[in-house]
C-alpha cells in the first residue's frame, strides 16, 4: 500500500483506494505476516491456504452510518481448498453460495469481463437493507495457485462501477 494504491506484483494488479477509507486487512487476518508469500513467490505457497490481501472500507465496519459502507475486499484461496477447481467460473458456485446465504440475490451469473490485460469472470449481487439497497460485484480470476477474488460492495451500480474502474492489471511478462 502506498499513496492510495494497492500494488501486487506477484498477481499483476493494482487498485486504488479512495482518500480517507479504512484498511483492516490486518484484522481480517489470523495469520499476520503472510501477505507477502501469497502472490509473491512460487506455486509452493499454495498450500499456505487463504488470505485477505486487502481489506478496505468507506469507514470504520463498528461505524454507524446512512449509506451502505463501501467496501473493497481482495482474496486470495488456494485452489486446493476446491477439489476440481481449473476455471474462475468454477469458483462462482461456492461464491454464490455464500452470497445467497448472507441474503444477497443474483442480478448477473458469472459472466467474462476483460479488464486491460487480464480475462477475468465476474458475477453481480444485490441484497435489501432496510431502505438501502447494497451492490456487490466480485472478480475472480486463477493464478499461481490461487483463486483471486476482488469484490467491491456500494450503495449503487455507478459506486460499483467507480471501484472498479480503480482495478488494473499489467502486462503479463511471461
Amino acid at each position: 500500500m502506498s499513496n492510495g494504491l494497492y500494488r501486487n506484483k506477484g498477481f499483476g494488479f493494482t487498485c486504488a483506494i479512495p482518500a480517507g477509507w479504512v484498511l483492516r486487512s490486518d484484522e481480517m487476518n489470523s495469520r499476520p505476516g503472510e501477505d507477502e508469500a501469497i502472490g509473491q513467490s512460487s506455486d509452493s505457497h499454495a498450500a499456505a491456504g487463504s488470505r485477505v490481501l486487502l481489506a478496505a472500507f468507506s469507514r470504520p465496519p463498528e461505524a454507524a452510518g446512512q449509506e451502505v459502507n463501501s467496501s473493497i475486499l481482495i482474496a486470495a484461496e488456494s485452489v486446493s481448498a476446491y477439489p476440481g477447481l481449473k476455471e474462475a467460473v468454477q469458483y462462482f458456485d461456492p461464491l454464490t453460495e455464500v452470497a445467497k446465504a448472507q441474503g444477497f440475490s443474483v442480478d448477473e451469473e458469472p459472466y467474462e469481463v476483460e479488464m486491460g490485460t487480464k480475462k477475468l469472470v465476474r458475477s453481480d449481487y444485490h441484497k435489501d437493507v432496510g431502505t438501502r439497497v447494497m451492490r456487490q460485484s466480485t472478480l475472480a480470476f486463477v493464478a499461481r495457485g490461487y483463486a483471486v477474488s476482488i469484490t467491491v460492495i456500494a450503495g449503487t451500480d455507478d459506486e460499483v462501477e467507480g471501484l472498479l474502474d480503480g482495478l488494473t492489471f499489467a502486462a503479463s511478462g511471461k
